[in-house]
């Protein structure tokens, strides 16, 4: 009989224990990649090793850690590239939507300003054809006259202000007699006393 092939008891629930360790070591594992993927954590070797409490030399060395671990990696990095490419193409979309409004906003900034360009021109030429209208003798007459009418303007206001002083005068002085002839109306009117 071949000793060699039927491992002793105590060999045999020492491989048990072994099994059972592994299989929970694999499934803390499992539950670490499952936990990641709900937080969108980045999926590593040392990431599941951290949270299946596991060593980096287990995850390679067992080859269902292994797989699992590296299918799950492919995974992320196949959903990452496609978030990024939709990420790019709502990128891209954003850019072109804001190329096509800084177009139409340049335009209008063009029509704009050749419009404005326009209206200036336009007045240029009307200030010159005022300035070719008054000759330097007619601009000095006006300002001569200018001044004489400011001058006019100072005095009637000074004359003004005198009237107004008398006006205020003449009422004060017609107030009091008027209560002077009131006096004298009323003395006439009282009854003379009798002697």
């Amino acid at each position: 009989m071949n000793t060699a092939a039927i491992p002793a008891p105590r060999t045999a629930a020492a491989l048990a224990a072994r099994r059972r360790k592994t299989e929970v070591a694999l499934e803390r594992v499992h539950q670490a990649i499952a936990r990641l993927r709900r937080e969108k954590a980045q999926i590593s070797v040392a990431a599941v090793a951290r949270r299946a409490g596991v060593s980096r030399t287990f995850l390679y060395d067992n080859v269902e850690a292994r797989a699992a671990v590296a299918a799950a990696i492919t995974q992320a990095g196949e959903h990452q590239s496609g978030t990024l490419a939709e990420q790019g193409d709502e990128r891209e979309a954003t850019w072109r939507e804001r190329a096509l409004n800084s177009e139409d906003a340049l335009k209008a900034a063009h029509t704009e300003i050749l419009t404005q360009r326009t209206r200036i021109g336009e007045l240029l030429g009307q200030i010159r054809d005022l300035q070719d209208e008054w000759t330097e003798g007619a601009i000095q007459r006006i300002t001569t006259e200018n001044t004489t009418l400011k001058q006019r303007v100072r005095q009637l206001t000074t004359d003004n202000r005198t009237l107004d002083e008398r006006l205020k005068a003449a009422r004060s002085n017609l107030r009091f007699q008027d209560r002077r002839v009131a006096d004298l109306e009323a003395r006439i009117a009282e009854p003379a006393p009798k002697s």
